[in-house]
């Protein structure tokens, strides 16, 4: 059984396209189908349902998955063990979330491209339980977490820093002038991201405890943040997100403290031995996050 084989069944699976595998790997789509048939043929079984324009695992597939991904695991692990003491090199998917990506990451994504070239980055854009579950799966390498909790099932975590949050409002707001009890924000708009970030569900159980809670959604922190400066709302965020804002007055910070506490996280699957350049991202990350403060 070809290693490069289980390589490119890993990819479909993992897509359910062979033509989003061709183009991460880099093949032309034939040779993706070409090399898939050569995987069933080996095992004398159909590892896809072909429907149409979709693809789905046969069971067949569905019990190989797990093993392909520990054989590509194994043979990543032995290369990087025999090249331990050259430059960094590898591929590397990581989980994230805006506010680290837009935020925190770019100094750290910058020493990448400039001091290791050989290190591969993808960024995937996730929150809360898809990132958790795609590393769980092994879709990422790494993951960045914003939760509460530091102990996920299934997962290693290093924390990298306790992430402050701040109520943000326009300026002149009424609440802006002393402390605010949680009581004080029922019947206030809120503004919010998606649901699924951590600081947005923990912020709805606080203010649900005492009224039913209707937020105004936006797709983004930046939306958000807009919003909240042309009077729209009030509104929860990580306080790295409106710094710049409220530097510069266009947002206050109501003086509301959270009663819960986030951290920001860096997560692997439990069990499994991080390559050297994957310890390098981590070291890192660590490093620049606590610097950041």
């Amino acid at each position: 059984m070809e290693l490069r084989l289980l390589v490119t069944f890993e990819k479909v699976a993992t897509v359910l396209s062979f033509t989003r595998a061709a183009a991460e790997l880099q093949y032309a789509q034939s040779s993706v189908t070409g090399q898939i048939r050569a995987l069933e043929n080996s095992l004398g079984t159909e590892l896809f349902d072909r429907l149409g324009s979709r693809i789905r695992l046969t069971e067949a597939g569905e019990r190989l998955l797990p093993y392909a991904r520990r054989m590509i695991e194994l043979a990543e692990e032995a290369r990087a063990a025999v090249a331990e003491a050259e430059e960094p090199a590898g591929s590397l998917a990581v989980g994230t979330m805006e506010s680290l990506t837009s935020y925190r990451l770019p100094p750290l994504l910058e020493l990448f491209h400039h001091r290791y070239p050989k290190v591969r980055l993808s960024l995937r854009t996730t929150i809360g339980d898809e990132t958790r579950q795609a590393l769980r799966q092994g879709t990422y390498d790494l993951g960045f977490l914003m939760e509460e909790r530091t102990e996920h099932a299934g997962l290693e975590s290093v924390v990298l820093a306790v992430e402050p949050l701040a109520l943000v409002a326009p300026p002149g707001h009424a609440l802006a002038g002393g402390p605010v009890g949680t009581a004080e924000l029922v019947g206030q708009p809120l503004l919010a991201t998606e649901p699924g970030c951590a600081y947005r569900d923990l912020f709805e159980r606080e203010l649900a405890a005492l009224a039913p809670v209707d937020f105004m959604e936006f797709g983004t922190i930046e939306a958000t943040k807009r919003a909240a400066a042309a009077g729209l709302g009030i509104s929860l965020l990580p306080e790295v997100t409106v710094a710049a804002e409220l530097a510069e007055g266009s947002l206050v910070r109501l003086p509301w403290e959270p009663p819960f506490t986030l951290r920001t996280q860096l997560a692997w699957r439990a069990g499994k031995r991080l390559p050297a350049h994957a310890r390098l991202f981590v070291e890192r990350a660590r490093r620049m996050v606590s610097e950041q403060g």
